[in-house]
């Protein structure tokens, strides 16, 4: 059967296949033109086999279990066939591996919405942080507040903060972190107005992290611009968007909490202070 050759011909490739599937299981083993077959395989599938982090030997594997099937032998394209064959079974694989589970779970619908399974030691910050199913938001529909207004008085109910109001608070917060009033309007103006362009917390902090005109003008680093949209904006990794490293001062403001807690929160204070324009008065408004 030398003659057969080359096999990445398609009609050579089934005289191959339809050759050794009716002699038996002796071709298999045996045929010298199989053996070189099955060594073009291997280099054929070795970088769809890397795709997916597996052996080449396994894709070599999976093409020779498809290469016996009529499937490959009546198919206008064998090659066309082996090759979707071997990609769907070095991807459930792959899959199956993640999950850690077998591959024929990885082809039901069952587990389509999983991602693969994490170690706790992969992550910087603790599982109690970043994994929603240990969130919690505790009951206080019982808990006497305090500052409640009482039904009946007279006064009428205090007005929510809004978002002009979060504003210029949290402008007298820089004020009293050691900016002057121009550099902080200025900030803190140019985020809320990103902010309502872009209509989420992860573009606007995308956005002004590569825009150096706001802190040129200002007249501090990027490192210390990165620190005041951390500040103000809360963390952008969505895996501490409902960890305190997430919620910013704005949002901070705007759900309740008062002027004076802000003080308290030194990261944040702190980080604010810290990048202070040290020329105040460069800053152009």
């Amino acid at each position: 059967m030398s003659d057969i050759l080359p096999f990445d011909d398609p009609e050579r490739l089934r005289l191959l296949l339809v050759d050794v599937h009716y002699g038996g299981d002796r071709p298999w083993e045996h045929d010298p033109d199989v053996a070189e077959l099955m060594a073009l395989t291997t280099r054929k599938y070795a970088g769809l086999a890397a795709k997916h982090h597996r052996d080449p030997a396994e894709a070599a594997a999976a093409a020779w279990d498809v290469m016996r099937t009529r499937a490959a032998r009546i198919a206008d394209d064998p090659w066309a066939v082996i090759t979707h064959a071997v990609a769907l079974q070095m991807f459930y694989e792959e899959r199956a591996q993640g999950l850690l589970c077998g591959t024929d779970q990885v082809r039901t619908d069952d587990v389509t919405d999983f991602h693969d399974a994490d170690r706790i030691s992969d992550h910087e910050t603790s599982l109690a942080d970043f994994h929603p199913s240990f969130w919690s938001l505790d009951d206080v529909s019982d808990v006497e507040d305090p500052l409640a207004v009482d039904p009946d008085s007279e006064e009428p109910d205090a007005e929510p903060t809004n978002a002009w109001v979060a504003l210029e608070t949290a402008v007298e917060f820089f004020v009293d972190s050691g900016w002057s009033r121009a550099a902080a309007q200025m900030a803190l103006e140019c985020i809320a107005a990103r902010l309502i362009r872009t209509g989420n917390k992860r573009s606007t902090f995308e956005s002004l992290r590569r825009d150096p005109s706001i802190r040129c003008h200002l007249d501090i680093d990027q490192d210390s611009w990165i620190s005041v949209l951390h500040a103000v904006l809360g963390h952008d990794l969505p895996n501490l968007e409902h960890t305190a490293s997430g919620r910013g001062i704005l949002k901070r403001l705007l759900t309740g909490e008062r002027y004076d807690e802000l003080f308290h929160l030194t990261g944040i204070a702190d980080a604010i202070a810290s990048a202070a324009p040290v020329a105040t008065e460069r800053a152009h408004v």
